[in-house]
């Protein structure tokens, strides 16, 4: 007789960030965004409580071989109810449900020895620290852990630069540099921005396999030391014409969202050449941008009219999240490694930072989509939940193709720039 198959259960490290609280509100933001894989044991389970009876069609749809729910032509998933509310938790209890359901916003990020979680901005109630703390959920996220093959297996902790493997000191090191920088008070919004894009882009230049433990912490530490007085030496020019464009490039790799039903009935030619189409016109800033929630579309051109994000009223609002959006991700292991398609630390904190470029970016273009000049809070709440929706989800995020976008950046200091540009372009910092 076989022995049963034991699981490994690895311990659950929570982010450390009292500033971030989170509760589910049920405002259903997420039943109307995701497109949701389903597991064999999801299928299984659904299939059991009869929904294609229920509904008087079917509640999955087949793509590529692998099985998702159904949404409706607007995006919003099938069970989605009038009252906002999924109507499998509200029949049968939330582990009924998917259990990507059940774990949004949270993430599992193994290494050898523990599950990092992380916590997603693409939540309403993330975005706004509303509810409990994270420590609160503690019991559930174990809970949940045993269903989610991949979140109960060790891992190797993540390449200091490719190929060359980093020890958990190292990775503390860089982990503990980056918070400091973000968690200084004496910061502006500004400079906090377009600091870290350098402090990123110089450990992406960097030839990192030479310079390890002791060394790598002393380049840090003057990294982030030296970084006030530097930036304000630095080539203040705006980006190059090649830069903004590789900036909307890295925008619309965040902005797209295949929904499943329009692929499948556009089919593979249709979907590949609209894509196409679709970058070309992002690379070249030709029409419109599509809907970003305000009251209209813009031109491309319209968003050189918004001031730097950082210009208006809700600066110190906006710092806020910017600041707690980047601790907790690199707190809850979504910087690199296993939470960040596998990327090499060097390589996961520029992609980091290029996703808060990418967010600055994207609330200008908002504001312009309400015929305003100033960025406003809700832009950019808006804007970091299009983009961290996207982050660690989207595979081409984690493609060749992007990491050499994130490199020709770092080496040409365009990353600092765009940061520069998007934050405090008149050099108010």
């Amino acid at each position: 007789m076989a022995r049963p198959s034991l699981t490994i259960r690895l311990p659950i490290l929570m982010p450390n960030r009292a500033e971030q609280r989170y509760s589910c509100h049920g405002c259903g933001e997420c039943c109307r965004d995701f497109t949701i894989e389903l597991r064999p044991s999801d299928f299984e389970k659904m299939n059991r409580q009869g929904w294609d009876q229920r509904l008087g069609e079917s509640w999955w749809v087949s793509f590529a071989g692998r099985r998702w729910l159904k949404q409706r032509s607007d995006g919003a998933c099938i069970f989605l109810g009038n009252d906002g509310r999924c109507r499998v938790h509200a029949e049968f209890g939330l582990q009924a449900k998917p259990i990507a359901c059940q774990v949004f916003p949270f993430s599992f990020s193994p290494e050898p020895t523990r599950a990092r979680i992380g916590v997603s901005f693409a939540c309403t109630s993330v975005r706004k620290s509303d509810g409990e703390s994270l420590a609160h959920h503690h019991a559930e996220i174990v809970r949940m852990q045993s269903e989610v093959h991949e979140a109960t297996q060790p891992m190797s902790l993540p390449d200091l630069v490719r190929g060359v493997q980093a020890t958990e000191e190292e990775v503390g090191i860089v982990e503990s540099a980056l918070d400091t920088w973000l968690g200084n008070d004496g910061l502006s919004g500004s400079l906090r921005l377009e600091g870290f894009a350098w402090i990123a882009q110089s450990l992406r230049v960097a030839t990192l396999d030479r310079v390890r433990s002791s060394k790598l912490r002393d380049l840090l530490h003057t990294l982030v030391a030296a970084a006030p007085q530097e930036l304000g030496l630095l080539d203040a020019t705006p980006p190059s014409g090649r830069s903004m464009k590789l900036l909307r490039q890295a925008v619309f790799a965040r902005m797209e969202d295949p929904k499943i039903a329009r692929l499948a009935s556009q089919g593979r030619v249709k979907s590949v050449l609209r894509q196409a189409v679709t970058s070309w016109r992002w690379s070249h800033a030709v029409g419109h941008l599509p809907n970003l929630g305000g009251n209209h579309q813009v031109r491309f051109s319209q968003v050189e009219g918004v001031s730097p994000i950082f210009a208006g009223p809700e600066a110190r609002s906006i710092d806020e999240l910017l600041r707690r959006w980047l601790r907790v991700s690199l707190a809850g292991g979504r910087a690199w490694g296993s939470g960040l398609y596998g990327l090499p630390i060097n390589e996961g904190v520029a992609l980091l930072a290029l996703n808060a470029v990418c967010a600055a970016w994207i609330a200008q273009a908002r504001a312009a989509s309400e015929s305003r000049t100033i960025v406003s809070w809700e832009d950019f709440s808006y804007a970091v939940g299009r983009v961290d929706r996207a982050s660690g989800r989207a595979p081409w995020l984690g493609s060749s193709g992007e990491r050499l976008r994130v490199q020709w950046m770092s080496l040409s200091d365009s990353l600092r720039k765009l940061a520069r540009w998007v934050g405090s372009a008149r050099g108010d910092c």
